[in-house]
């Protein structure tokens, strides 16, 4: 099939994350990607912003990677995970248990970061349930995050400007808090946690859990907030008994600076959402770890069995690919690598702070933000090809140009991406400024 062919039957039958079926978006054919770099069937190769949505941080087409995946679909591609085991979900069970906190030390293996926030909302009511408290069963998160597109997961996503308003009426109904107001490098006020602390004050009683995206909330408008806030929110929920969920499926694996973004707060969750990179971008995977203390409460009588099962759990594969990222990414200097992407982050998007149509430039760790006054919606329709123009690939959505390289990049073609950043504000000024 040529590429006109491809594109041709895609926009005909395929439907694409968060798109309509009769205004179908413009896409690009990718043939094949190596390093940081995407190949496009038309011949072009564009530098990837994204890491294939956070999850590419050894790039594309890595050896050490392919040899994994090789050597292990020999021996076996899948088995069930019900009465079975394997040494590449036992390895891996290993190593997140080693990498975390000493306090979390039970993984359930799932497919994707919606599902291991699903399974983490399992944990949580099922332990209440074991102690004779079913009535304790909403969760408390905070306005403007993103868990997931499942329905446990839609349930703690922001309601309003969230993506999943339309299924207001029939997801659970959780408790939200206003959005963190303390910023990354802000003066910490107790102030700041006040909102949460007078919802946790009233509802506890009926509250299983309080979930939430550490240090960083990503989908749902990139914004990055103090580190003293989970410590006040740990302290809340050892005072009222609640049980602390932390979905790391972005954050996880170094993208903030920290192995793990709780390890800013010296704060340790009881259950921990795991994903995304957790493969480097080869395969499918998740993990949702949780403490002793939930995991034996879960079966406190005896019959508690967690009520969960995917047909591809444990994917020996995936879990293969898994371990062998992990243990690229510790041999690595991972650390200078993202500290030497967050400095010229900050040095080369700074500049766009003076531009009328930017509201807030922001970066953290390995994130790069530029928030614009006006949405971007409108121009939707000439921007995903404008991009590719200049030989990058970055999604925006609503107000917002990010990117989240992979940690292999280097300098130059680094500066390529935020150069086309540059482009891209500078030509929606354009365009704003024409109508």
């Amino acid at each position: 099939m040529t590429q006109s062919d491809n594109l041709a039957f895609d926009a005909a039958h395929l439907w694409h994350p968060y798109s309509s079926v009769t205004q179908p978006p413009l896409l690009h054919e990718v043939v094949s990607a190596s390093g940081v770099y995407l190949n496009l069937a038309d011949g072009r190769r564009v530098i990837d912003g994204m890491s294939s949505w956070w999850s590419a941080i050894h790039g594309y087409n890595h050896p050490r990677l392919n040899q994994a995946a090789k050597d292990q679909i020999d021996k076996m591609a899948h088995v069930m995970f019900g009465g079975l085991t394997h040494d590449p979900a036992v390895s891996l069970a290993r190593r997140l248990i080693d990498l975390t906190d000493p306090a979390l030390d039970y993984v359930f293996l799932a497919d994707t970061g919606s599902v291991s926030v699903e399974v983490a909302i399992k944990m949580a009511l099922q332990y209440w349930i074991a102690q004779g408290k079913s009535q304790r069963h909403t969760l408390l998160t905070v306005r403007g995050g993103y868990h997931g597109d499942t329905f446990g997961a839609m349930s703690v996503c922001d309601p309003v400007n969230g993506m999943h308003s339309h299924f207001s009426g029939v997801l659970a109904k959780q408790i939200f808090a206003p959005p963190p107001q303390c910023g990354s490098d802000e003066d910490w006020h107790e102030r700041d946690i006040e909102p949460v602390r007078a919802l946790i004050a009233q509802h506890h009683d009926t509250m299983a859990a309080v979930i939430i995206e550490p240090l960083v909330q990503g989908a749902g408008g990139m914004r990055f907030y103090s580190a003293h806030y989970l410590k006040a929110l740990r302290q809340l929920c050892d005072e009222y008994g609640l049980l602390l969920i932390f979905d790391e499926i972005a954050t996880g694996f170094g993208r903030t600076g920290h192995l793990f973004a709780y390890q800013a707060a010296d704060v340790v969750p009881d259950i921990l959402c795991l994903g995304k990179a957790l493969t480097g971008g080869y395969m499918t995977l998740a993990a949702t770890l949780c403490s002793q203390q939930v995991a034996t409460g879960i079966s406190a009588d005896g019959q508690g069995v967690l009520m969960h099962g995917p047909t591809f759990m444990g994917n020996p594969l995936a879990c293969r690919v898994a371990c062998e990222s992990i243990d690229l990414l510790l041999a690595s200097d991972w650390q200078q690598s993202v500290q030497s992407i967050s400095a010229q982050l900050q040095s080369d998007l700074a500049p766009l702070a003076k531009q009328d149509l930017v509201k807030d430039v922001r970066v953290k760790g390995a994130i790069g933000v530029v928030e614009l006054t006006v949405p971007l919606d409108p121009h939707m329709d000439w921007l995903p090809a404008f991009i590719v123009d200049q030989g990058v690939w970055i999604r925006p959505f609503r107000h917002l140009i990010y990117i989240m390289p992979p940690y292999i990049i280097n300098t130059q073609q680094l500066r390529v991406l935020t150069h086309a950043i540059a482009q891209i504000v500078a030509a929606v000024s354009e365009k704003e400024s024409s109508t």
